[in-house]
């Protein structure tokens, strides 16, 4: 039995964890008016945290809610920056502890881990299927809205089976019940389109926060462990709630999917979606942004049409001045580290070879306005 969790509560309100937390959370961010207020009276803040911490005086802050529409339409929903903070303060405590229990392959929100990372790991077992005399086919698992209908009451549990430190899961609580917002209610989703379930503020995660990521593998961690160690997995990679398992037996993988399905909704209450499916492996597998067969993978239709879309996004700002070639050329060669993990040459020399940048040779809007002062 892993060790319990006892005696962290005091470690998350340390002044110097805290200040390394803020230090954290202002990266990328640090010229946002709510930032620069912040650290103007960094030491006053840090001290005002760690005071509603101890003397258990702290709300969670008011979400800013917002739609981003890649890869699909998401409600993202953003903290103020001292709940940042506090959520990096518990983070760098937890994360280290919950790293150790997690299987080797799953590669969501893991440092040392990531898409890449995946798609290899995949690629390894695909390359060392594709040469044993028999077929192999591939189980894909799809959770149907995971992050909005994780169950508030079974994450408690998980947590208190690992934790013993009442202290700090009236904290846990505290920001897995926030109740600013119906985590319940999907994105693009109207009220009377969900299910009674959905609207409840007892279930959901914000996706965005810090902790959200590593609940979302606590609470799926478990059924890692049980596809590893009861039902005896040998190909079984996730990534958050993108999972994959091989065999050559087509008959098994039903089976595996109906144990699976069952655990989810008894032990998780999960379901899962449509994009579940059995096929095999010649087909080629998508899986984090990519198709991947044995001997080569592909960047999917929409991360091409992505990286197009962007490229022409690039060359509009600099034609009308609103980019310097720095910034751009910066950019591209992003893109060009990207194209490093995928085959495709023809879009990959396309780039390279017919993208050209060019300025307009009339003022920009900008200039002429100068102009005409």
């Amino acid at each position: 039995m892993s060790q319990k969790i006892k005696g962290i509560f005091p470690k998350i309100y340390d002044f110097e964890n805290l200040y390394i937390a803020a230090l954290e959370a202002k990266k990328s961010k640090r010229f946002k008016d709510e930032v620069l207020k912040f650290n103007s009276n960094l030491e006053e803040n840090l001290i005002i945290i760690q005071n509603e911490l101890i003397h258990k005086t702290y709300k969670v802050g008011k979400y800013r809610q917002f739609y981003i529409n890649e890869p699909k339409k998401r409600l993202i929903m953003a903290l103020p920056f001292k709940d940042r903070v506090i959520q990096w303060a518990i983070y760098r405590n937890l994360y280290p502890i919950y790293d150790k229990q997690f299987i080797y392959d799953s590669y969501g929100c893991r440092v040392g881990k990531g898409t890449h990372k995946a798609a290899d790991r995949l690629q390894y077992w695909l390359r060392q299927v594709d040469r044993k005399q028999q077929k192999y086919y591939y189980l894909k698992l799809d959770i149907s809205k995971y992050f909005y209908r994780v169950n508030h009451a079974i994450l408690l549990d998980i947590l208190r089976k690992k934790i013993e430190d009442k202290d700090l899961m009236w904290l846990l609580e505290i920001i897995v019940n926030s109740e600013d917002v119906p985590f319940g209610l999907p994105a693009g989703m109207e009220a009377d389109q969900c299910s009674d379930e959905e609207r409840l503020f007892d279930t959901g995660m914000p996706i965005g926060n810090l902790t959200s990521q590593l609940f979302a593998n606590v609470y799926l961690n478990e059924l890692d462990q049980y596809a590893k160690h009861n039902l005896r997995i040998h190909y079984y990679i996730r990534y958050m709630d993108d999972i994959i398992i091989l065999s050559d037996n087509k008959k098994y993988l039903h089976q595996v999917k109906e144990e699976i399905e069952i655990f989810l909704k008894e032990k998780l209450a999960l379901d899962l979606n449509k994009k579940t499916a059995i096929r095999p492996i010649s087909c080629g597998i998508e899986f984090v942004g990519f198709r991947l067969w044995p001997t080569h993978r592909k960047l999917k239709k929409s991360g091409i049409k992505k990286i197009k879309k962007r490229i022409k996004t690039l060359q509009k700002a600099y034609r009308n001045g609103s980019m310097t070639f720095e910034k751009v050329n910066a950019s591209m060669q992003s893109y060009f580290g990207i194209m490093k993990h995928f085959n495709s040459y023809n879009f990959k020399t396309k780039p390279l070879n017919e993208t050209a940048f060019k300025r307009d040779e009339k003022p920009s809007n900008q200039e002429r306005y100068s102009q005409n002062k």
